[in-house]
């Protein structure tokens, strides 16, 4: 699935409470990298909605590209 598919499935999926991320540092884990959607979905709701101050991610494994 390409990342543009990804990205619109994702839309909408995900929700944030302001009052435990406002204004904090955040460090969000995820098992897999594959295109970087989920965490580009994550990442922007937590700043947008969330007004967190920073956003750190960390993947634990990264797929192969096969193209």
């Amino acid at each position: 699935m390409d990342s543009n598919r990804r990205k619109k499935l994702l839309d909408g999926l995900y929700d944030v409470g302001r009052t435990c991320t406002q204004e904090k540092s955040i460090l969000v884990f995820d098992d897999l990298y594959r295109s970087g959607a989920t965490m580009n979905a994550v990442t922007d709701l937590l700043v947008s909605q969330g007004e967190a101050e920073a956003v750190r991610v960390l993947a634990v494994a990264k797929t192969r590209n096969l193209q």
